[in-house]
This record gives C-alpha cells, structure tokens and sequence, in this order.
C-alpha cells in the first residue's frame, strides 16, 4: 500500500465518520495563510482526541504544542461550560493564530493559549497549584518529551490519560542505535514509562494523511 493510498482511506474516514465542520476547516486555512507548517492532527485524530476526552468526562485538559489550535478545537468541545483547556505554544506567531482560531470556534471562554517554553509554563502550573488535569496531549519538540511527560504526571490525577504524539517517526523508533534527538527522546520517554509503576501504556501505529507514525497512550494510577 502506498501513502496515496492511506490519504484515500483517510479521506473516507473523515467523510464517513467526521464529516465537514467549518470553523475546523477555517482553522486550517487560516494557518496555512500564516504560514503554519502542515503538521496538525488528522480529523480521525482530532476525532479520537475529543472521544477520549468525552470517555474519560474531562472537565480539564493540558496541551503542549498549540500550532494553530486545530487540536484544541477538538478538545475543547468535549468540554463542559465551565471547563477549561489551557495550550501551551512555544512561537508567539503560532500562539496568535490558535487564539483568533479558537475564538472563532466559540471556544475563547474554555480555551487559553500560553506563551513561552513549555517546561517554564508546565513549572508554573505545579507551583501555583494548577488543579489536576484530565487528560493530557503532548504534541511538542520531541527531545523534550521526558520533562513534559514528568510534568504531566505531576499535573494529572489517577485515571487521567497523557497522548503523546508522532512517537514512531516512520518506524526510526526501532532502532536502538538512532542518534535522531528526537528519537532518543522519545525512546526515553518510554523507558520512564515503564519504570513508573503508576503509569499504564500502550503505542499504536497509524498510516493516513500524516504518513506512517503513531501515538503513545498513558493512563495514570494510584
């Protein structure tokens, strides 16, 4: 099968399960004119996101990496009224596409978008005594990914659940010997997951729209 092929099937997917949702669509468009990278969730992926977040009642949820907060949007309408969504985004460039999007989702009142490196603002939610979060999606540099997932367990709960995004990097994640930063971050992420023995995981690999990669799915115990 070739990845013209995962595109299709992808697309019928989105027709069949998702369906067309214009602030989504505007969302994208209107990173694209910013000159966003087209790197954001599939809308199965988007899709799977607000799922989880319904599944497990999410009144709170963490993101780490805003982009142009097409992701956000999904996450965010899981949400009750007085929910909240707090996104974290590195580019102030960035940041301020993800807030014009989510406000014209509807969303400004649930959804903030913060500024700065991740690992400052993450420091900042556990010294100010943030409230658990429900779910966690960490969709961010990738050599950081063992700070933001010890972050995360310090802002969840248990029964929370962390994502973590795009951990196969076109199946590199198998070798052993990769001396790809982003590689050996994720491999370390990895291993801390397994010796917590208050974390439960699986990883799921994907093909589609976004090629082959996949994702990292954590819950959190006692």
């Amino acid at each position: 099968m070739s990845e013209q092929q995962w595109t299709a099937v992808d697309d019928y997917l989105a027709e069949a399960l998702v369906g067309e949702d214009e602030a989504l669509t505007a969302a994208l468009v209107q990173s694209e004119k910013a000159g966003l990278p087209a790197i954001a969730v599939s809308p199965t992926q988007g899709k799977l996101l607000q799922l989880l977040a319904l599944t497990v009642g999410a009144r709170r949820i963490l993101e780490i990496g805003s982009l142009g907060g097409y992701s956000a949007i999904w996450m965010g309408r899981a949400l009750p009224a007085d929910g909240r969504l707090i996104s974290l985004e590195l580019s102030p460039a960035h940041a301020a596409v993800a807030r014009a999007n989510l406000h014209e989702a509807g969303l400004e009142r649930v959804a903030e978008v913060r500024t700065g490196r991740a690992s400052d603002s993450l420091a900042e939610l556990v010294d100010d005594g943030a409230e658990p979060f429900d779910l966690v999606f960490i969709d961010a540099d990738k050599p950081s990914i063992p700070e933001y997932l010890e972050w995360s367990v310090k802002l969840t709960r248990p029964g929370s659940l962390i994502v973590v995004d795009n951990v196969v990097r076109g199946g590199k994640i198998a070798d052993a010997e990769s001396d790809d930063p982003s590689v050996v971050g994720i491999r370390r992420m990895h291993r801390a997951v397994a010796a917590d023995p208050r974390l439960e995981a699986t990883a799921v690999q994907t093909v589609g729209a976004k090629g082959y990669d996949g994702f990292t799915l954590i819950r959190v115990g006692g």
